[in-house]
């Protein structure tokens, strides 16, 4: 017993010293660039050196006087359409020093010509991102971002407790909530951040539909449990404390019902949110089926999270013809889509396929080969299916998806409508390739679908002939409406060069590694 005991005591030792050497790596590592950095540091002779410090690099947007928490702005060589940033901005950039954040990235690829300029708006909204990326830097602990801090011994006493003793533990950070229209860069800004995150922090990025189809596959394993909304967020809690999600859009009434319940699970267990939408809190799930068992969500993440609007006068979206891609316009052009798709597949035999989704459910595929499917549009977006099926068909087996003969969409298609916005979210999210034969443009396929406040505001005819005939398919809908200017930003950017470029390498990069384990 004796030398189990001294064992032990030895385990624990060793423990201690690991977590005190880490610390102390970490300490370093902050200081590192500053060290590497003195040369672009200079001392003004005016003043006392330990007391002024003014940053030379080119790519700095601030200076920094008197002391490490003043900061005035600068001159900066790459100032975007001579947008300036408020003292408020200014004073988030702590971050700064150690050389990491958000906005210190932004500028450096700016300076490399990696992104184009960006607007007043968006260096706003970086300056939110870098208060939050500060703020949990510095209270990285108490936050338990850090997935080696703590021990597996810990973590099952903490479970046994809870067993016990109900305990909260609300993170002492508010999340981010950011929301704009289309081509404002809200993905990519998101992206930067989470980019620039430690490796070893509990976080997970991850699209909304994809996240939601998770919970509910979750709840499903977890069936006949008192409460299951528990035990998945205890698991979701577990595996990541800050949660990114991306293109926030509540259009389903079993998502809208437990939200509320489940997030608030994942808050009371740490959780920090960060997401972007179309859609501003108040509007979300507008018009929904029993929106009023929704509306407490709102409540909840207006108090768990800052909302920001990102409002730019720049559009960011690619400006390309659908032309440049595999985007034919005009009724009967099947040929031309078979031929493109048999020249994709070259030697392989195109045969029907079947592929796993989730909860044991195939979906067959009519026409498949070396990653290429083929379906016509109404087997893929006429018949029940939905975000799971188009994850499970891009999740392993394929890349590549030629779709034929997608209809011009109205009141007559709006169900149709709704799987083809999903379709074209979960493509854009895989960064799959799409081949497409359409009746018309994206702009002309989603042109009948309006808002409410579009519909209100149409001008009356002055036939009452010709506004029946032209009113008779046109869909008000708000979640499609909104919707809209997304589904045909990503069409038209997903049939760019920019786009079949990236979507090329990814391929290589997934082949190459695949060789490699082989």
């Amino acid at each position: 017993m004796q030398i189990v005991a001294v064992f032990g005591t030895i385990k624990e030792l060793k423990g201690e010293i690991f977590n005190k050497m880490r610390t102390l790596i970490r300490a370093v590592r902050q200081f590192r660039p500053a060290f590497r950095s003195r040369r672009n540091i200079i001392y003004d002779a005016s003043s006392r050196s330990r007391d002024f410090w003014f940053r030379m690099d080119h790519r700095s947007m601030y200076s920094m006087s008197h002391s490490k928490n003043d900061f005035c702005q600068s001159n900066y060589t790459h100032m975007i359409h001579r947008a300036t940033i408020s003292t408020d901005v200014a004073a988030m950039t702590n971050g700064e020093l150690n050389g990491r954040g958000p906005l210190l990235e932004y500028e450096r690829r700016i300076a490399a010509g990696e992104l184009l300029d960006g607007d007043a708006c968006q260096l706003n909204t970086l300056g939110e991102l870098q208060r939050l990326y500060n703020e949990l830097v510095e209270k990285e602990e108490v936050c338990r971002l850090d997935r080696y801090a703590t021990s597996e011994k810990a973590g099952r006493s903490r479970w046994l407790w809870s067993r016990f003793i109900p305990q909260s533990s609300d993170a002492p950070v508010r999340g981010l909530y950011l929301y704009g229209g289309v081509g404002t860069g809200k993905t990519m800004l998101m992206d930067l951040f989470f980019n620039q995150l430690p490796s070893n922090w509990r976080k997970k990025r991850i699209h909304f539909h994809d996240f939601m189809l998770n919970v509910h596959s979750r709840l499903q394993k977890h069936k006949g449990v008192s409460d299951p909304l528990e035990v998945v967020a205890g698991e979701l809690s577990d595996e990541a404390i800050l949660l990114c999600l991306d293109e926030f859009m509540v259009n389903d009434v079993a998502d809208a019902l437990i939200l509320n319940r489940l997030f608030r699970h994942l808050f009371s267990n740490g959780v920090i949110l960060v997401a972007t939408s179309n859609r501003a809190p108040d509007n979300l799930y507008e018009g929904g089926l029993q929106r009023d068992l929704f509306l407490p969500f709102i409540a909840t993440l207006k108090e768990k999270c800052v909302a920001h609007q990102i409002g730019s006068s720049v559009d960011y979206r690619r400006k390309t013809s659908a032309e440049q891609g595999f985007y034919f316009v005009g009724k009967h052009l099947s040929g031309r889509l078979n031929k493109r798709f048999y020249q994709l597949i070259g030697e392989h035999t195109a045969s029907p396929q079947e592929v796993e989704v989730v909860m044991g459910r195939k979906l067959q595929v009519p026409l498949g080969a070396d990653g290429c499917a083929l379906f016509p549009f109404e087997e893929l977006c006429d018949r029940p299916l939905g975000a799971a099926d188009y994850f499970g068909l891009f999740a392993e087996k394929f890349h590549t998806l030629a779709l034929d003969g997608v209809p011009i969409f109205g009141a007559s298609n709006r169900t149709a409508a709704y799987r083809f916005v999903t379709l074209v979210d979960v493509m854009y999210e895989k960064r799959a390739r799409l081949l497409c034969s359409a009746e018309g443009t994206p702009f002309q396929l989603l042109e009948r679908i309006v808002t409410i406040a579009d519909a209100q505001q149409v001008a009356p005819r002055t036939s009452s002939r010709s506004r029946k005939s032209d009113d008779s398919d046109i869909c008000v809908d708000d979640e499609l409406g909104f919707a809209k200017d997304r589904t045909i930003s990503r069409l038209t950017e997903m049939n760019s060069r920019e786009y079949l470029e990236q979507h090329a390498e990814a391929l290589l990069e997934k082949h190459s590694h695949q060789h490699v384990l082989l």
